[in-house]
């Protein structure tokens, strides 16, 4: 072959936006806009940070040369009983979250393979239950509870939460995406409802459990208005309304103190969503809200 009838293969042209382009400008004004909110997101956890680490007189002076110290945490640990608070929240969201796995992963297969009267009734209930903030039944829910004998218990702060209605909705949402040849063929193998539901239709959902939960704990860890009106004593108090109790007149305003109990209360939830973060992220991605 002649060097005259060699045609080497053309590159194709790179596109670039100009960011005086309408595309280009709305792109940059995007990152600048995402920049802006990121950092209005991170200072107060920047603060929080800086306060906790080094003494009083340089929570609100700025010197990179200040000392650090640990005698914050070891102030706030001393001034309030945050063990029990630890211990009284760790048992609360799992006693939430494990209700709510069980009766929402029940209600979502019944929703999504089942067909019964009224199902479509009692979604457009659950659904119904999306539209109404919890603050609204405050109120009735104290009165239950007060009625029930539960106030200023753990069981009492976790009853009103055990049914979630997104909890439902995703999971039946997951449900109906799995092909319902999969449940024709275990019926042949003799599998019983229940056999197939823990046996194909939750290890498929796995992805969307390690969300959802990540969604409830971390909900339920901050939870604050409830278990301030439903507890009253520290056996049942929880690390949010503790915190509040700690940070109230008796201690004074120390924002030092104030900052390292709180970067203690919230360190649990900063480690997970750093441990988890790809396979929150992925789940929603992989499996989503269809």
């Amino acid at each position: 072959m002649s060097d005259a009838s060699f045609t080497p293969a053309r590159r194709r042209p790179e596109i670039r936006f100009s960011p005086y382009e309408p595309r280009g400008f709305w792109r940059a004004l995007e990152g600048v806009g995402a920049v802006i909110l990121a950092t209005l997101w991170v200072l107060p956890l920047l603060f929080a940070f800086w306060a906790a680490f080094h003494g009083a007189e340089y929570t609100t002076r700025l010197e990179l040369g200040a000392p650090l110290t640990l005698e914050n945490f070891r102030r706030a640990w001393d001034a309030a009983p945050f063990a029990r608070y630890f211990l009284n929240t760790t048992v609360l969201v799992t006693l939430i979250f494990a209700c709510q796995v069980v009766l929402g992963t029940l209600a979502a297969y019944a929703f999504a393979r089942f067909d019964f009267p009224g199902r479509g009734t009692a979604f457009a209930l659950v659904l119904v239950q999306l539209m109404i903030m919890p603050d609204v039944l405050i109120v009735e829910n104290y009165r239950t509870m007060s009625r029930l004998g539960l106030v200023d218990t753990i069981p009492g702060i976790a009853l009103p939460y055990i049914a979630s209605a997104f909890g439902i909705f995703l999971l039946r949402q997951t449900f109906k995406t799995i092909p319902k040849e999969l449940d024709d063929a275990a019926r042949v193998e003799g599998a019983s409802a229940l056999q197939i539901l823990l046996k194909i239709y939750v290890p498929l959902a796995k992805p969307i459990y390690i969300a959802y939960g990540l969604v409830s704990v971390s909900y339920h860890w901050n939870n604050f208005l409830w278990p301030l009106i439903v507890t009253n004593s520290v056996e049942a108090r929880p690390l949010t309304v503790g915190l509040q109790v700690f940070a109230g007149g008796d201690q004074g305003v120390d924002w030092a103190v104030i900052c390292a109990a709180t970067l203690m209360t919230s360190a649990p939830l900063l480690v997970g969503f750093l441990l988890f973060q790809r396979q929150f992220v992925q789940s929603f991605m992989r499996a989503g809200i269809r």
